[in-house]
């Protein structure tokens, strides 16, 4: 940005310290097979004792919630998300040179599990809301915290559906994930299953009364790796990403219990992600229908006890926004960037997209190669690129 941009990073004398509230966000234990209560109770009360209107959206079970911050005329005027998880990913195996829940700050890096993705961003954001409050926004803002994004972007999907009964359709969403700042348009989107073959078992030296689950689980290996092969060679292609066409591959695969044993079990998850021009889902839909149309009856011609049991893993949609779409030409304003990017990884941008009607963009502090490992960081600066980002929204709603 200009050096004369009044909203650069710079924050008044009583403003909150994001790497404060980063290391209160880090000191909570949200790995995403644990509460996540403690951290929204903590997000909700600072909220409210600022102003903002919140409303907590709930998991069945009870052990978890989604939160929607909002400011400015949002019952009546249509405005902008802020969108973020409150949850990360296990530390256990990895090797962290200090506590990964106890921000440690060396150099201007902050490291904790979670400072890049994203607690990072909702550090800013939060830093911020006493700045919404007093701007008197002409555009309403929302702060959407989101619980269990890295096991499937599942808590954004209840929460997308409470904001749409209770505010207008938002203009745009910014979707936090670390993307050093860079205007990022597009996703692929993720459909995984898991397949658990059942054969029958027999002594090997009588293996053609058995059904071998580990066989038949590779042949449906063979059509994946086969069809992942044909998107690669003939598929559609889109040069933003660094992997630029759909990708399948099988993953994880266990079975057999012994050399002399035709095994019982085995089962196999695999994965599609797709470009804006493939169906990860329909994809995935197709390989599964292989196994279970193609392979079952050839496994119960021989005992009708045996089968195909479908596990569905994960399945989130891509992101595809325009790069004309006013919320782009907004970000790159905001970021003071003139191009955009597209990411392999996903994001609940496509969700907002395509559950609310949502045009979202993926912009964020901190950088996606730090993500998920040992002595995860952001840097100072990356949170200070971030809040100039967001004043400059705040004013822009504001004016």
């Amino acid at each position: 940005m200009p050096e004369s941009d009044p909203y650069a990073a710079s924050s008044p004398a009583d403003a909150p310290d994001p790497a404060a509230l980063l290391a209160t966000l880090v000191g909570f234990d949200t790995v995403s097979d644990r509460s996540n209560l403690p951290l929204i109770d903590w997000v909700e009360a600072y909220c409210l004792s600022h102003g903002a209107a919140v409303e907590r959206v709930p998991d069945e079970t009870g052990r978890k919630a989604a939160l929607l911050v909002s400011l400015g005329p949002f019952e009546t005027r249509p405005g902008y998300v802020l969108s973020g998880h409150s949850d990360v990913v296990p530390v256990e195996g990895q090797p962290w040179s200090s506590d990964p829940f106890t921000l440690r700050e060396e150099g201007g890096r902050l490291y904790g599990r979670g400072t890049s993705d994203m607690k990072g961003f909702l550090a800013v954001c939060l830093a911020l809301l006493p700045e919404m409050v007093a701007a008197d926004l002409a555009i309403p803002l929302h702060l959407a915290i989101s619980y269990d994004e890295e096991v499937g972007c599942l808590g954004v999907r209840p929460l997308i559906a409470r904001m749409l009964e209770r505010i207008p359709r938002p203009l745009g969403c910014f979707v936090g994930e670390p993307t050093g700042m860079e205007v990022v348009v597009g996703h692929k989107g993720k459909s995984a299953a898991r397949l658990t073959f059942r054969g029958r078992a027999s002594h090997s030296a009588l293996a053609p009364q058995g059904v071998n689950a580990v066989e038949y689980a590779a042949r449906f290996i063979e059509h994946v790796r086969l069809s992942a092969e044909a998107l690669a060679r003939d598929g559609a292609r889109d040069a933003l990403y660094d992997v630029p066409h759909t990708t399948g591959l099988s993953s994880v695969v266990q079975g057999g219990s012994a050399l002399n044993i035709v095994p019982d079990t085995c089962s196999v998850s695999f994965e599609y992600r797709a470009i804006g021009a493939d169906d990860a889902g329909a994809l995935a839909a197709s390989a599964i229908a292989y196994a279970t149309d193609t392979l079952a009856p050839l496994m119960r011609a021989v005992d009708p006890a045996c089968g195909v049991a479908v596990e569905p893993l994960i399945d989130y949609p891509g992101l595809d926004t325009d790069p004309e779409a006013p919320v782009v030409t907004l970000a790159k304003r905001l970021a003071g960037r003139n191009g955009h990017a597209k990411v392999s990884y996903g994001t609940e941008g496509g969700l907002f997209e395509r559950l609310g009607g949502v045009p979202a963009v993926v912009i964020g502090p901190g950088s996606i190669a730090r993500a998920h490992r040992a002595d995860e960081y952001v840097t100072r600066a990356e949170l200070d690129a971030c809040a100039g980002f967001i004043r400059r929204l705040i004013a822009t709603c504001r004016d």
